[in-house]
């Protein structure tokens, strides 16, 4: 038994600097304030069954300052049901010491350890001293209460947490006056203002180019105000909100008189929440919803966990499956508890009382973790105070009976205990296709694995992904051992059009369904229409950082994945990234498109002339701007080519005072800072910031950052080595001799969107002389330049380093607030926020949803859709959209529906049987991107192809065979009836 003040001193062990490299993603959820909180904690976890495990898992890769195990009792046969850090080999040894060694292989920086005790040994509140946090799972009431009256006094947080079959319990105590510093972990909203009115109620106008988005109740702060100067940097003033664009701030009446300009800046202001203890939330409960078509099941669950606790002291063990004695014992003691309960829950909860089930302890378990760590980060808000859960709807349409549930010494026993063996055999023989093995694709593994998925004789799940692993994959991936899995077969062909040799009709026709675990829309939406083709049911899944949804697209009965999708993202216009950038994403925008104008695009160009006969007339003849064009070529294959890396230097030095300092005086020249409108107005005022012109200077660490950068790049597309070292940059680029500058008159600014971009009137002899000073290409034989191609995630390739730098100087510029790099990173990789917790809750949704599918249910409100946020927390659940009715003449099609022709139809008998069958007149028909016929298709081709069968009509209109896989075709054809109005049908199919 390891003493528990000696653990205390183990536990002094700080935390270095944050791995940005691993908690990548995770970072950008919940900032380096929040980690660091989380690098001073220790989390004691009590009870390693499943969920203990799922919680662990998940703290141990958010990265806490250590985890601490408890849990003597001997591994049984059952644990392994959903204890995925346990083996067979393992069974009869102490639960806790056998996790021990496989959770610590998890994350490098957090040292797990054992707190020992012998079997039969409960934890005492002794042990759970030198905690800042504590998880008791699957613990009796009469202790949780007991540690919980001591921890509710001493200031540690507290968490309980069980689950029961489909059905899953959690209770939060962070102590009488517990501080959230960001309740809900969104960016702080920012807004540009146009008026201050001097008043008692000092109303604030915004810019009209976006509404506000602030609340009532809200605080903000100000900067850049003119003449009302006290609103700068001032205390947080309270919100409330007038309309979309206006609020008031309180009496303004004392301050200046408002010029112009601002900004308003949203103030995140902590929360206090008060917590009761266990012993006073039993009887006065305050419940947190998951599901608001559920309202009343919270009080019954609440009597019902009380009551099973009650029922395991009395009997010494949990209800019996499907045991109809117990369960009336069960209710009895509910009714004790709460008269009004629903019996029918009780029974139930009575039933599955020794169930467990993987995806129950994955949505408990992402749910619990995230809470752990709003305790110990105080980010995020905390959950109040009772969660029940459950997901009855899982069970399948005919009941298991008692004898079906009996456990049979198997690793599933836990599931047999809810679906009964035969249900168990169904989930053996499915076959599911696994498109992504990410994080979340990781996650679906585990949980099929533990289920048995695929496990029989003849089913496989078989997995494709086309990503190699990164570092910052490991904060979410714990990578599962494929040993325990059904069967595997694993693919690395990415899903889309050039695989569909691959994935053809018949690796479809073996499959019972699709999941997917995808991070780009495109794959989604590629996938969702493979689904509609072969009518499989679909499982989707997303999330962002805290956020996560699923949906469930079945064939025949509800809508596709592309049925619905979300509005595009908002573009920022060009002119402001070009000339008027007020915030930073604009400055990193233009930073991204400047990376691909010095280091990409312009060596594609010279690689192309190098390589394509004929290259130089094409760009000459299709290209508007060809004289930059053939000006760059020559800048990069003749007059600025480098041939050491102290001339790579010099270029990076020019680029600098070509990029912050001479087009700035540019610029300012064609719009110098007085300049006005044509009403007389300011025109660099509102959105539009003045900017000013920099002077290199090589002491400036961002200037030189910018220097290194580019030079590093600039040798990279010529093959040469690199050089890190300050000292070599500051010596050459402050010995740079830089030409001297005069702006230009006449130079047309790109002012609004609508303006002709400024492009240079190229007189064609200039052009010619350009050309003259090319190499032949055949002087060049072989040879070619490098492009850079961006990656994100390598801290050593000068690629975030240079746009970081780029963004910043631009900033600087501006007088715009600089960035970090880390935040540069997320924005220019377009890099989406990932946690381990919402994507194990996730995945255990989808895995409820995928029970519903190996059962054959049918019915809409049978399925449920998900939206989960666990910052707020929020749970939100909705049937499934039902797919859109259509009609033609007097039959109602569906997506799901199609036309279907067999035996390779010639064109002919295709028309035919649309008139013959319901007088439609077809006008036009294509496949893929080939017009096979129109009726405007004059009569001798229309002649030659009416008697030609599909295929080979196909072949002949696109010149190129139809490759040997494929068995139908996708035809699209425009109908027409008497009335010559457009006639909608289902998408068609021909077999050829």
């Amino acid at each position: 038994m390891a003493d528990a003040s000696n653990l205390t001193a183990k536990m002094d062990v700080d935390e270095a600097a944050i791995d940005e490299g691993l908690y990548s993603r995770q970072l950008y959820v919940l900032g380096h304030e929040a980690m660091k909180k989380m690098a001073a904690s220790n989390v004691l976890i009590v009870g390693l069954q499943g969920l203990g495990a799922e919680i662990a898992k998940n703290v141990c890769l958010a990265g806490v300052k250590s985890v601490t195990l408890y849990d003597p009792e001997p591994v049984t046969m059952q644990d392994l049901s959903s204890q995925y850090f346990l083996r067979e080999q393992d069974i009869g040894k102490p639960r806790a010491a056998s996790t021990l060694p496989r959770l610590a292989e998890l994350n490098a920086y957090v040292p797990v350890r054992n707190l020992g005790g012998n079997a039969g040994q409960e934890i005492s509140v002794d042990l759970i001293r030198p905690f800042q946090a504590v998880v008791l799972c699957g613990v009796s009431y009469e202790k949780q209460v007991e540690i919980n009256d001591w921890t509710h006094q001493n200031g540690v947080h507290f968490i309980s947490a069980e689950t029961r079959g489909l059905f899953g319990s959690v209770f939060n105590d962070f102590g009488p006056k517990f501080t959230c510093v960001d309740p809900t972990g969104e960016q702080a909203l920012t807004g540009m203002i146009v008026s201050v009115d001097k008043d008692k109620e000092g109303l604030v106008t915004c810019l009209d180019e976006s509404r506000h988005g602030l609340e009532d109740g809200d605080f903000v702060t100000f900067t850049e105000v003119q003449g009302m100067t006290e609103l700068n940097g001032c205390n947080p003033r309270k919100v409330t909100v007038k309309g979309p664009y206006t609020f008031t701030i309180g009496d303004t009446s004392d301050l200046g008189e408002y010029v112009r300009g601002g900004i308003f800046t949203q103030v995140k202001m902590p929360k206090i929440l008060q917590f009761k203890s266990l012993r006073e939330s039993l009887a006065s409960p305050e419940f947190f919803m998951t599901d608001f078509a559920k309202f009343d099941r919270p009080a019954t669950l609440h009597a019902g966990f009380k009551a099973l606790s009650q029922f395991k002291a009395q009997h010494k063990c949990l209800p019996r499956p499907r045991n109809a004695k117990d369960a009336t014992s069960l209710v009895a003691l509910a009714k004790k508890i709460d008269a009004d309960v629903d019996e029918k829950i009780i029974t139930e909860l009575a039933y599955q009382a020794t169930g467990d089930l993987p995806p129950v302890a994955a949505v408990i378990g992402g749910f619990v973790a995230q809470e752990v760590l709003k305790a110990c980060s105080a980010k995020f808000h905390p959950m109040l105070q009772h969660l029940y859960f459950d997901s009855l709807e899982s069970l399948p349409t005919t009941l298991p009976n008692e004898q079906d549930c009996q456990p049979l010494g198997s690793r599933y026993d836990g599931q047999i205990a809810v679906f009964g063996k035969s249900f168990q055999d169904k989930l053996a023989n499915h076959r599911q296709f696994l498109v992504g093995a990410g994080a979340i694709g990781c996650e679906m593994l585990k949980n099929w694995s533990m289920m048995g998925l695929a496990t029989g004789p003849d089913a496989t799940i078989h997995v494709t992904d086309l990503d190699t692993i990164e570092k910052s994959n490991l904060n979410r991936q714990f990578l599962f051992r494929a040993k325990d899995l059904g069967k595997l077969s694993l693919k690395q062909d990415p899903v889309g059009q050039a695989t569909e040799n691959v994935f053809d009709d018949d690796f479809f026709a073996g499959l019972d369904g699709v999941t997917n675990a995808l991070d780009n829309v495109a794959a989604r939406v590629y996938m969702d229409q493979r689904c509609i083709l072969y009518e499989k049911p679909l499982l989707e899944s997303g999330t962002m950082g805290t956020k996560g949804n699923t949906q469930v697209v079945i064939p025949h009965l509800t809508e596709s994945y592309s049925s619905s999708q979300d509005p595009p993202e908002k573009q920022t216009l060009s002119c402001t990234v070009k000339n008027f950038p007020n915030a930073i994403t604009h400055t990193i925008e233009w930073a991204r498109q400047e990376f691909d104008a010095m280091f990409v695009k312009p060596v594609e160009s010279v690689n192309q002339y190098l390589s394509e006969p004929n290259y130089l007339e094409n760009s000459l003849k299709y290209s508007g701007q060809s004289h930059d064009h053939i000006s760059q070529i020559v800048s990069y294959l003749v007059t600025n080519k480098p041939l050491t890396f102290e001339e790579c230097i010099i270029w990076a030095r020019l680029q600098f005072e070509e990029k912050f300092n001479n087009s700035i005086r540019q610029l300012l020249h064609s719009l110098p800072k007085d300049h006005v409108t044509s009403t007389g107005q300011p025109f660099w005022s509102g959105p539009k910031r003045a900017p000013d012109p920099l002077v290199f200077d090589s002491s400036d660490s961002t200037h030189l950052s910018f220097i290194i950068a580019a030079a590093n790049l600039h040798a990279y597309n010529y093959g040469l080595r690199g050089e890190t070292d300050p000292v070599v940059f500051k010596r050459v680029a402050d010995s740079v001799i830089v030409p001297e500058f005069s702006p230009k008159s006449g130079v047309k600014i790109q002012i609004t969107e609508n303006d002709p971009i400024n492009q240079s009137s190229s007189d064609p002899d200039d052009v010619s002389d350009l050309v003259k000073k090319l190499p032949p290409p055949s002087s060049l034989a072989g040879y070619r330049l490098t492009p850079v191609e961006f990656e994100k995630d390598d801290d050593t390739n000068h690629h975030i380093d240079l746009i970081t730098s780029a963004s910043n100087l631009r900033a600087m510029n501006y007088n715009i607030t600089v960035a970090d790099r880390h935040t540069t990173k997320q924005i220019a990789g377009k890099i989406i926020p990932a946690i381990a917790t919402t994507t194990a809750l996730v995945v255990g949704l989808v895995c409820l949803e995928l029970y519903k599918i190996i059962d054959g249910k049918n019915k809409i409100d049978d399925f449920k859709n998900g939206f989960i946020n666990l910052a707020l927390p929020f749970f939100g659940f909705s049937e499934p959209i039902a797919a859109a009715k259509n009609k033609f003449e007097n039959t109602e099609w569906t997506l799901w529906d199609r036309l279907e022709f067999k035996n390779d139809p010639t064109l002919k008998e295709f028309i035919t049987w649309f008139k013959t069958h319901h007088n439609l007149d077809v006008s036009m028909v294509s496949q893929g991107v080939s017009m096979l016929w129109s009726s405007f298709t004059d009569k001798k081709k229309s002649a030659e192809r009416m008697p030609m069968k599909f295929s080979k009509l196909v072949e002949h209109v696109s010149k190129k065979p139809i490759p040997p896989h494929t068995k139908h075709l996708l035809v699209e054809v425009m109908l027409m009836d008497e009335e010559m109005e457009d006639v909608e049908v289902p998408f068609i199919l021909i077999k050829i």
